[in-house]
């Protein structure tokens, strides 16, 4: 399984599972980004923090240890 970090620029993907606990999890999933949610990655930094994405209409960054919690298809 692929996670959002090594995701490339272009790329179209679907979220499969959020892999965080707790209060984290919680986070991402405020932020929009739930299971069956596709996003569109915009830009990675040069050093791949942060990732920036279009999700439900509006932009998002994600900082490197956030986007590892994710797995995506």
């Amino acid at each position: 399984m692929k996670t959002m970090k090594q995701a490339n620029v272009g790329e179209t993907l679907k979220v499969v599972k959020i892999t965080g606990t707790g209060a984290v999890k919680r986070r991402i999933m405020d932020m929009g980004l739930t299971r069956g949610t596709e996003f569109f990655v915009r830009k990675v930094a040069p050093l791949g923090d942060p990732i920036e994405i279009t999700v439900r209409g509006y932009e998002l960054s994600l900082r490197k240890e956030d986007s590892e919690m994710i797995q995506v298809e």
